[in-house]
């Protein structure tokens, strides 16, 4: 049997916390357990998280980085095949984790301030992306509407999560239709 690397380690402890924290609340879920889950001592859990709550920064940081990985843009695409692709794959990430997906936009852990930084962040690349590829301009009212549109888009994935009223290409169409217009 060959020894995992550091990497390797982290990699499936952060695999190991998007799945505890997608179907278990960050309050139930103690130390011993992750360290119990993953097969470990809590002194090696230790090592690579100084605690639970980095554990779950790592775990939402992980999330976040696969999200912009999955919503790229690039000028000069097919503006109307780009942004119903991308928002496509957005609804397959948030139906692959909606467990966390619902816990970070209703609250998390909280008010914690590392994760509602890391949420803005992964909120601003997203909509300066989508800004590029339509060619907008960046002045206050232009970021205002662009921002407000996010607010939609999130809202209405989590009554769709929630409820699914409507198919995943119809709230895709919604999302579409309303960027559409905002844009001009």
């Amino acid at each position: 049997m060959t020894r995992q690397t550091s990497e390797e380690r982290r990699g499936q402890l952060i695999a190991l916390g998007r799945r505890l924290f997608s179907t278990q609340a960050y309050d139930a879920i103690s130390t011993d357990d992750i360290a119990r889950e993953a097969g470990i001592s809590k002194g090696l859990l230790y090592h690579y998280f100084p605690g639970k709550r980095e554990y779950y920064v790592a775990t939402v940081q992980s999330l976040a980085d696969e999200l912009l990985t999955r919503l790229t843009f690039a000028p000069g695409d097919d503006v109307h095949g780009t942004l119903e692709r991308t928002l496509l794959q957005f609804l397959d990430f948030i139906e692959a984790n909606a467990a966390m997906y619902r816990a970070l936009l209703r609250g998390g852990i909280g008010m914690d301030a590392e994760v509602s930084a890391l949420i803005e962040r992964v909120r601003r690349t997203v909509l300066q992306r989508i800004q590029l590829l339509l060619g907008l301009g960046d002045d206050p009212l232009t970021q205002l509407r662009l921002y407000g549109w996010l607010g939609f888009a999130e809202h209405t994935s989590l009554e769709w999560l929630e409820h699914h009223q409507v198919d995943r290409t119809r709230l895709m169409q919604l999302w579409l239709e309303q960027l559409v217009a905002l844009s001009g």
